[in-house]
């Protein structure tokens, strides 16, 4: 899956140092990071926490990948193992961030965790599975190029899109390339709590063999009489017109919809739905690249706390450019979601990297989507 978009759900205020997405749920944890904090102090607690293992940090969320599984031949699953303070509770049907340092930079994207909450309890691993895609540099290196054993940056799980408990008694699933991902973490969590009901799944995909868990989807539709799974090559049979979706599946209104895949899918899906009078039974996920902004002016960054300053150019985020400079700087998402970054500017202007609008001295700006438009001073 690409990047996510997800509704604001808190603001979070400045600090001296860098929040823990999650922090608040787990305050054991967080307290323990604090107390690390000040007896290590000048030095960071990572710089202590690390020598002990790679994955303990008081600055952030990381995981080791242990297992890369090829799915379908431009697809693969990543079976990582998170470090100190993950939280193993989130919902199916939620995405995670994960970063990885390439080529000196570190890159940020959000995918589907396809996992059961109920499986991580148990080796204290989650997956996620992810489809090349052309225009991503990243989906095609966790794809084909990552090696077990690399340390990866996490974010917090999170999302709207989410599987009730107990499930409803019926349900649709509708589906369409990596836009099953999310679902199969539903699918799976449904089997650990014995709540295969009454299910119907249409899936799309060009051919079977681009069908991501193919094997697994079937054996489920042969073990389990109430999974009734319906795969639709679109490359021979064209795509499925939704408007014909009473002869596929006469009952689809009594059910509720579970659906992912591409916009024009979901597009059609709501106009559908909504010319029912059934807004309420549909729930989407959508997934897009974000597009990126008109270029800006660029210029010179001071993190006015640390006394650093750094030359950046409109194109680099002020998040990138801070911890470049060896500047701590807060994050969650990295995607402009989770509002955990946000800090005030100063002085001067930055643009938003996704709509181009420009931020005014005394605004409360996202350093992972802001960049600098000319010289600026923010509060970090």
């Amino acid at each position: 899956m690409s990047e996510k978009h997800a509704p604001v759900t808190a603001n979070v205020v400045a600090t001296a140092r860098p929040t823990v997405a999650g922090a608040d749920r787990h305050p054991g944890w967080h307290a323990l990071r604090k107390l690390a904090a000040r007896i290590t102090t000048p030095l960071l607690p990572d710089d202590y926490l690390h020598l002990a293992n790679p994955l303990w940090s008081a600055r952030e969320l990381r995981g080791r990948i242990i297992q890369v599984r090829r799915e379908t031949e431009d697809s693969a699953t990543l079976v990582i193992k998170p470090g100190w303070g993950f939280s193993f509770d989130y919902q199916p049907g939620q995405y995670i961030g994960i970063g990885l340092l390439v080529d000196g930079r570190w890159r940020w994207r959000s995918y589907s965790l396809t996992s059961s909450p109920a499986n991580s309890g148990t080796d204290r691993t989650v997956t996620i599975t992810v489809k090349a895609m052309p225009e991503g540099f990243l989906s095609s290196h966790l794809v084909a190029g990552v090696e077990p054993g690399t340390i990866v940056r996490l974010a917090a799980p999170q999302g709207n899109f989410v599987l009730p408990d107990p499930a409803p008694p019926s349900i649709l699933f509708l589906t369409a390339g990596s836009g099953i991902t999310p679902v199969m973490s539903m699918l799976r969590t449904l089997v650990r709590r014995n709540q295969i009901g009454d299910i119907v799944h249409l899936h799309s995909a060009p051919t079977a063999a681009d069908v991501m868990f193919g094997s697994e989807l079937s054996a489920l539709a042969a073990d389990q009489p109430g999974y009734r799974l319906r795969v639709r090559e679109t490359r021979s049979e064209g795509r499925f017109d939704l408007a014909r979706l009473s002869q596929e599946v006469p009952d689809w209104r009594d059910r509720h919809t579970w659906a992912c895949g591409p916009e024009g899918m979901l597009n059609q899906a709501e106009r559908v739905w909504s010319g029912a009078g059934l807004g309420d039974r549909l729930h989407l996920e959508r997934f897009a690249v974000a597009k990126a902004a008109p270029a800006g002016a660029g210029g010179t960054v001071t993190f006015a706390r640390s006394g650093r300053s750094v030359v950046a150019d409109a194109a680099t985020s002020l998040m990138d450019a801070g911890e470049g400079a060896g500047v701590q700087m807060p994050f969650g998402c990295r995607m402009g979601i989770c509002q955990s970054c946000v800090v005030g500017l100063v002085e001067g202007h930055v643009r938003d990297l996704r709509t181009g609008r420009e931020q005014e001295p005394g605004s409360r700006i996202q350093t992972c989507i802001s960049s600098a438009s000319g010289d600026c001073v923010i509060d970090i």
